[in-house]
């Protein structure tokens, strides 16, 4: 799996933090996402997916190929 976000479409919710937090964090100053691992390990997987899922701005991109 590889995850892209889109800063550009982030509003800055948080959902994705609180669910993956090593995956997802936020800037400070404005609360957009930073994505800490591109290529999350198996065991995060399925907290990304549910993260991209419930991103209100769907900000984040899965490749699963």
């Amino acid at each position: 799996m590889k995850v892209t976000v889109d800063e550009d479409k982030c509003c800055g919710a948080g959902q994705c933090v609180l669910i993956a937090p090593g995956i997802f964090d936020q800037r400070e100053d404005d609360g957009i996402v930073v994505l800490l691992q591109a290529e999350p390990d198996e065991s995060s997987q399925a907290a990304v997916r549910e993260a991209a899922q419930v991103c209100p701005a769907a900000a984040i991109a899965l490749d699963v190929s």
